[in-house]
């Protein structure tokens, strides 16, 4: 039967059928609604349910995984769209006190749709896409930004107010700032300034309680765990105030591509030698693809040298003559542009691109990600391996992310985050395609393990470490269908994102939430403190 609990209380701005939640095993909904009201100070808090026209529109429009726009995809019962902190106050505590499964997105970038879908659970959707302020202050070098912002919007409104500050963000301009930062997320400005956690001076979180804190009321562990550590596990993360870096107001942009037949092995093994010894201006990326071959009907490697370098275009010239001089750049290789440009070249997107530009991902795809992180330089017949089974597959392609300069400072104790010294450049790959079905999806996720593989004599070990925001659920899950959080089958996918942080997160979590009320299938879980875990 169709109910309007809006009709009904007067209060919420849509119309939701009263078996959204039953048929999720929750039929006092009404209470539910009552409860919503309440507790956000009785103001019209935008919920959809799957009857309503726009709930469709609403779930799919930050889906940027086309792999999790199937049929079978488990989808949220409702999804409540906050207008303000209130109404995520009052979504976290009414989702606890009926027991319904919250999940919290921003940009919708998680690579297994952990933060808008479920495994096999019902669950309510929190989508933070109207909570996206941004306030710049130049002056003391700093910004508040609301979790639903995403890095594009970032970027554009720093480069409203100057040319000479910036942000160590993401590479992607539709990322949102709340995952961005609570995975560990990177950009151009790496090996400078770090990543986007390192930069962060201030927090506001809703925690399980539905109070809001500050970096002062949640404490030094709290305050650790959520930059790097996944924020999803410990509250809702509301905004970071986050630290503006300087930059020069012209900056040097290069991207030289190269084939096998042109080299590309020789460059890119010695790539490896010197990326990370540049330096800390110099960031040079390698992405990796294959391409087709001069010979008609072949196929080839194409490696992209990618680079931002902080100063003019001489300087960067005479760097790469004594340190690089096998790439040959030449001046016309380079663009001198300022900072905010540089995040549009590597989008993809013109020079004079809009707001509006910036908030649509143009590339959305099926996707399957992995990471891995290099300690040692590989051997030319091993980066041969790699190319043989990127010319055999389809759509599998590579990105090279070099390390050192502060990230080789900076403690692996410092943040969650542990990859830091040791780790000479990170490993991303994806598999990429555009077709439906299960079978394109099978065989193009087939070929990327096949290549994770091949990779295990070269990358780092004990653990082999991963990366949060590449997130991989191959590495392992929780069954919230069969059993509860695990500390144990955490531990197995924990160390490999956290390294030796894992504990010291699993420590936070069992103090800020016992009950493992925040929590998804690579979530952080609580156990009962004991010096055998911990010691």
């Amino acid at each position: 039967m169709e109910t309007s609990i809006a009709a009904i209380l007067g209060l919420l701005p849509i119309l939701v059928y009263s078996i959204s939640l039953a048929a999720s095993g929750y039929a006092n909904n009404d209470n539910f609604f009552r409860c919503l009201s309440t507790h956000s100070m009785h103001s019209l808090i935008p919920v959809y349910a799957p009857n309503n026209s726009s709930y469709s529109s609403i779930l799919t429009s930050s889906i940027q995984n086309l792999l999790f726009l199937s049929s079978k995809t488990n989808k949220p019962s409702l999804v409540i769209a906050p207008l303000n902190e209130s109404h995520v106050q009052a979504a976290v505590v009414c989702c606890r006190k009926h027991a319904l499964l919250i999940k919290i997105r921003s940009g919708g970038h998680d690579f297994e749709g952990l933060s808008y879908t479920s495994h096999h659970v019902p669950f309510v959707l929190l989508d933070m896409f109207n909570m996206k302020s941004i306030s710049i202050n130049v002056e003391d070098r700093t910004a508040w930004v609301q979790a639903g912002a995403s890095t594009g919007e970032l970027y554009y409104r720093i480069a409203e107010k100057t040319s000479t500050l910036g942000f160590p963000g993401g590479l992607c301009p539709t990322v949102g700032v709340g995952g961005l930062i609570t995975g560990g997320g990177y950009g151009y400005m790496l090996r400078k300034y770090g990543l986007a956690a390192d930069n962060i001076v201030d927090a506001q979180i809703v925690n399980v309680q539905g109070q809001i804190l500050n970096k002062e009321s949640m404490g030094e562990d709290l305050f650790w765990a959520i930059r790097g550590g996944g924020g999803a596990s410990f509250g809702v993360i509301l905004s970071w105030k986050i630290k503006l870096v300087p930059v020069p107001s012209t900056v040097t942009i290069f991207e030289v591509s190269r084939t096998l037949e042109q080299g590309a092995t020789e460059l890119v093994h010695k790539w490896q030698y010197i990326a990370h010894k540049l330096p800390k201006e110099v960031y040079i990326r390698v992405p990796i693809s294959k391409v087709n071959a001069s010979q008609a009907g072949q196929k080839t490697i194409q490696a992209q040298f990618q680079s931002l370098f902080l100063g003019k275009t001489e300087q960067l010239l005479a760097l790469m003559e004594q340190s690089f001089p096998e790439l040959g750049l030449k001046p016309e290789d380079c663009m001198e542009v300022s900072w905010f440009q540089t995040m549009l070249y590597f989008s993809w997107l013109p020079m004079n691109a809009s707001l509006s530009t910036l908030l649509v991902n143009p590339f959305r795809v099926s996707l399957k990600g992995k990471s891995d992180y290099v300690r040692e330089p590989i051997s030319k017949s091993g980066l041969q391996g790699i190319w043989k089974i990127m010319v055999e597959a389809n759509n599998l392609e590579i990105a090279l992310t070099p390390y050192g300069g502060i990230m080789s400072e900076i403690p692996a104790s410092t943040l969650p985050f542990p990859h830091r010294e040791g780790n000479i450049y990170q490993i991303g790959y994806l598999a990429i395609w555009n077709e439906k079905g299960t079978m394109a999806a099978k065989e193009k996720i087939s070929w990327i393990r096949k290549l994770y593989k091949y990779m295990k004599p070269f990358v780092s070990k004990s653990p082999r470490s991963a990366y949060l925001n590449y997130r991989d659920i191959d590495l392992g899950h929780h069954d919230f269908m069969n059993d509860t959080s695990s500390y144990a089958k955490a531990k197995v996918w924990g160390s490999r994102y956290f390294g030796n942080n894992f504990d010291r997160l699993v420590q936070v979590k069992s103090k800020v939430d016992p009950d493992n009320f925040f929590r998804n299938e690579q979530g952080i879980p609580p156990v009962k403190l004991s010096a055998s875990v911990y010691s």
